[in-house]
């Protein structure tokens, strides 16, 4: 039997991870650069001697530097280099920045990222699994799915019972009891531990 909450359920799961998509390739985007052409420090020295380099931005042992034709170029300074002197002399446009530090948020989140589909897929699975088979998962165990008689599902008296009369009026003793107890506990009656019916039904 098709159980109707399947496609809500599957519709509502493709639609997380449609966002959850959207957001980890908004964030890649945001925080991606163009890559630089990477230059060994000898040859960027070389750029940098015929007056090949138009700016540069130190980072912490890091130059990306612009250069005079286009294009963006980056090396790494070793210790003790006197770079920053050659730049000046070839009137090279210098700029120093801290070191870029990840973002811890980004960083969580990216980490998080395939734990949380991961987790989202086994729910889904799961409660999929659980629909088919009529189950209710976990919060149903203690549940009851029996429906109590109504008068919209008929209702079955001692006049449509069939069977011994002396039976029928001991059983009518035992319901009137429990429908009102006190009634016969006041003549000293107790409520029978038990009924035993022999015989087919009817």
């Amino acid at each position: 039997m098709n159980n109707p909450n399947a496609a809500p359920n599957f519709r509502n799961f493709a639609i997380a991870a449609a966002v959850m998509s959207l957001l980890s390739m908004f964030y890649f985007q945001s925080t991606a650069r163009p890559q630089p052409d990477q230059l060994p420090y000898s040859a960027f020295v070389t750029a940098v001697e015929q007056g090949e380099i138009r700016s540069a931005t130190i980072q912490g042992q890091e130059v990306i530097a612009e250069r005079s034709a286009g294009g963006i170029v980056t090396t790494y300074i070793p210790q003790g280099a006197g770079l920053i002197a050659q730049l000046q002399q070839k009137g090279v446009v210098i700029r120093a920045e801290p070191p870029p530090q990840p973002s811890l948020l980004g960083s969580l989140l990216l980490s998080l990222l395939p734990f949380a589909l991961m987790i989202g897929i086994v729910i889904w699975l799961s409660r999929n699994a659980m629909n088919k088979q009529g189950g209710g998962g976990l919060m149903s165990i203690g549940k009851s799915k029996a429906k109590l008689l109504t008068e919209a599902h008929g209702r079955v008296t001692f006049d449509e019972v069939a069977g011994i009369d002396e039976a029928k009026e001991d059983l009518q003793e035992v319901v009137e009891f429990l429908r009102d107890p006190q009634k016969f506990q006041r003549l000293g009656g107790r409520i029978p531990r038990g009924v035993l019916l022999v015989g087919p039904p009817g």
